[in-house]
């Protein structure tokens, strides 16, 4: 299978070199040729398999230049060796009325790992089959979650360095000393003076500056990313729709083929664009819930079909989710229309106007499959409280967001298909936030008191890779303005 990009320039490659690039040269992200189906007696074969298994087996069916044994190395390296505290990697928990799929077991308590673990062994081995000589760099912008899981899986891989940019105040403080405290002698964090929004454009400026890269070439180093641009992130996230689905079947919440919903609380759009994916292959999932906080830039785009990023910037409780700018929506709208002409020239538009307009019939299109809504902080807080009082589990912050919306949708349709809420971070991450929703006085305490006092509502106990934090030191201290960002890549290079 060959890749190309969403913006339609450049040739098609093999997705080792698609992982190893991550961004295509002309700005645009690569998607695959074509989308592979599944049929029920592939969904059936996947009943008894682990959750490795069944991720070599989809993967498989995405990344054919590289060979079974390759990506069989690649996921038992990712998910095995005690990096998930639970040997199902991606469990259900289920409920009479919904059932949450927790994708936060692995090291850093985050959906992320889930593909921040694989990405590193799959870029690796792309290096190895493309005989790359030059040392990679990786540059990510993060808003919460993607830099730590980026960090813990790149740490002293070798070949490659990686470099993390935050928004500086824009991310929890538990994130930020997850962050603060990498270990690894080829990983850098830096804080950016602005939000997420300012963080991505800069480095998608770096990435699309040709001076820069003959730069960075001249020391022998070349540009990629894991941020969800990069396929090689993207792909591995297909696998726990599949796992989810099989799940539910097995605990016969459902029968095979019967039809199912996802809501899924959405930033960058790369977690609910993999359900999509999914979809396509053939999963029977009915609608894709879209759930966003107060920048609910996504939730109008689905309603309107208009994105415009020109409005208020809201720092909430869910900062993960904090984004204007969702960059995986472009690789929806190629696949929508299959016009990398028309996908340019409306990310054109949105960079240089801040807002396009897909039109109507086209919206319709999109709607058949995504539906969307957002909630308020106090709307948050409420169902964290509410699910605490009636079912004694307390979700995370941006884990309430979708179970909020998920409620709406049902509300507003009335539909009763089995309801799937998509997890994406312990609440051990969010402490405050949740303890202040559960109603606990938190005035005075450190972190690390509230993840004790936390830990006395909740049944789970505080993941080890948090408990950790308070005796590790702060090794890093960078902070610069996005226009300095290229500044703070080459101090790191030269380092």
């Amino acid at each position: 299978m060959k890749y190309s990009s969403t913006r339609g320039k450049g040739a098609e490659i093999d997705s080792a070199e698609a992982i190893i690039r991550g961004l295509a040269d002309d700005g645009g992200l690569f998607v695959p040729e074509e989308i592979p189906a599944v049929d029920e007696a592939f969904l059936a074969s996947l009943q008894q398999l682990s959750y490795e298994e069944q991720a070599a087996r989809i993967l498989g069916l995405f990344l054919t230049d590289y060979t079974k044994e390759e990506i069989r190395g690649c996921v038992d390296r990712a998910y095995g060796h005690r990096k998930f505290d639970t040997e199902r990697r991606a469990p259900v928990r289920t409920f009479e009325d919904v059932s949450v799929l927790e994708l936060w077991h692995g090291p850093t308590s985050a959906f992320k790992d889930m593909a921040l673990q694989l990405l590193p062994q799959l870029m690796s081995t792309a290096l190895k089959k493309t005989g790359e000589t030059e040392e990679v760099l990786i540059l990510v912008a993060t808003s919460g979650d993607t830099g730590k899981a980026a960090l813990e899986g790149f740490r002293d891989v070798p070949q490659i360095r990686i470099m993390v940019f935050y928004p500086e105040g824009g991310v929890s403080r538990i994130q930020q000393l997850q962050m603060l405290t990498q270990e690894g002698k080829n990983v850098n964090v830096t804080a950016v003076k602005g939000n997420f929004d300012d963080a991505q454009s800069g480095v998608k400026k770096i990435f699309g500056d040709a001076e820069f890269s003959q730069k960075l070439a001249g020391y022998g180093v070349r540009l990629s990313s894991a941020n969800s641009i990069n396929w090689g992130r993207l792909v591995p996230q297909i696998v726990y729709y599949f796992s989810a689905y099989t799940d539910l079947v097995k605990a016969g919440k459902i029968q095979s083929g019967d039809s199912v919903n996802f809501a899924v609380p959405t930033g960058n759009f790369g977690d609910i664009l993999a359900g999509f994916y999914a979809k396509c292959m053939g999963l029977p999932i009915h609608k894709l819930i879209c759930a966003s906080n107060a920048n609910n830039v996504l939730t109008d785009f689905l309603r309107t079909g208009v994105y415009d990023r020109n409005r208020d910037f809201h720092k909430t409780i869910t900062p993960s989710m904090d984004i204007l700018i969702s960059s995986n929506l472009e690789r929806l709208l190629y696949h929508i229309t299959g016009d990398a002409f028309r996908t340019a020239g409306w990310m054109r538009d949105l960079q240089l106007q801040g807002r396009y307009d897909i039109g109507a019939e086209l919206l319709k299109k999109i709607q058949q499959t995504f539906w969307a809504d957002w909630v308020s902080d106090e709307e948050t807080k409420k169902l964290i409280h509410r699910v605490f009082q009636s079912k004694h589990y307390i979700p995370d912050t941006h884990t309430a967001v979708a179970w909020n919306v998920a409620e709406k949708y049902r509300q507003s349709t009335g539909d009763d298909r089995a309801m799937v809420i998509v997890s994406t971070a312990s609440p051990y991450k969010f402490n405050g936030s949740v303890l202040e929703a559960l109603e606990e006085t938190t005035a005075g305490m450190d972190e690390f008191q509230l993840l004790e006092t936390l830990q006395d509502k909740n049944d789970a106990p505080i993941p080890e890779g948090l408990a950790s934090l308070r005796a590790k030191p702060v090794l890093h201290h960078g902070v610069c303005r996005r226009e300095e960002m290229e500044q703070a890549v080459l101090a790191f290079i030269r380092s």
